[in-house]
């Protein structure tokens, strides 16, 4: 399998970050970390291995990318609104730096699934709600998708706003909501077991995300694993195993 590390840089902040590529050809997957992870964890933890016959088939290539939690989300000491305006330096490394990296890598450009495990799966749905032109698929594990439940003080602004997908998809109407309904799809999977909804708020975060996607019309699937499916990532090697060959 070729492995290759690459820095990152925003053309527009000129942030830097690593992004490792497994994989000579196939639809590209965008990978995020757990919370405050980095690029080479999907590698240690065993995500890789996982699906390394889709690697090895030429059916995808997965790009994992740094995480920048430890500047914004996870930095609890913040208000919620800095914390947010925070992960507009991380989400401006994606749009404006990963992206175009990817594409290039890949040839032309490519349509991209999203994916990411615990805050990871926030990321990659937030990304795909937020820009469904660039990313049509996400692939959620285990996440909890309201920053709100995150430790959170202080006012809530507008970069909280159009961070929290319960709060934009509820308020999304007309001609952007019907562009949404006609652009993106959301797999959201979680396990009913250990830290599932103590202390991490997955599993009920995602049946409301489900339910309110479903409501609004905007195509999501919720995958609910057993009691014995816990927030860790052993599980989410077999629910990305699973999952991840009918896409690509």
């Amino acid at each position: 399998m070729r492995r290759e590390w690459h820095e990152v840089r925003s053309s527009g902040s000129g942030m830097p970050g690593t992004v490792i590529s497994y994989g000579h050809w196939g639809r590209p997957i965008l990978a995020f970390p757990a919370e405050q992870g980095s690029a080479s964890d999907f590698e240690r933890r065993g995500m890789v291995d996982a699906i390394a016959d889709l690697i090895d088939a030429g059916r995808v290539k997965l790009y994992c990318a740094d995480s920048y939690d430890g500047h914004s989300w996870a930095r609890y000491d913040l208000p919620l609104e800095e914390r947010a305006w925070r992960h507009g330096q991380y989400e401006s490394w994606v749009i404006d730096g990963v992206v175009p990296f990817v594409r290039g890598d890949c040839g032309g450009a490519a349509e991209m699934i999203t994916t990411g495990c615990s805050l990871g799966a926030y990321h990659a749905v937030n990304f795909a709600l937020k820009r469904a032109d660039l990313f049509p698929l996400a692939i959620g594990l285990s996440g909890n998708y309201d920053p709100a439940a995150w430790r959170a003080w202080g006012e809530r602004g507008d970069a909280v706003y159009f961070n929290n997908p319960g709060d934009y998809v509820a308020n999304a109407d007309g001609s952007h909501l019907d562009w949404l309904r006609s652009q993106v799809s959301v797999l959201l999977v979680v396990g009913q077991g250990a830290w599932e909804t103590d202390p991490t708020g997955a599993l009920p975060s995602s049946r409301r995300l489900a339910a309110l996607l479903q409501g609004k019309g905007i195509r999501c699937e919720l995958d609910l694993w057993g009691d014995d499916a816990a927030h860790d990532w052993p599980w989410w090697c077999r629910q990305l195993a699973h999952h991840l060959p009918r896409f690509c």
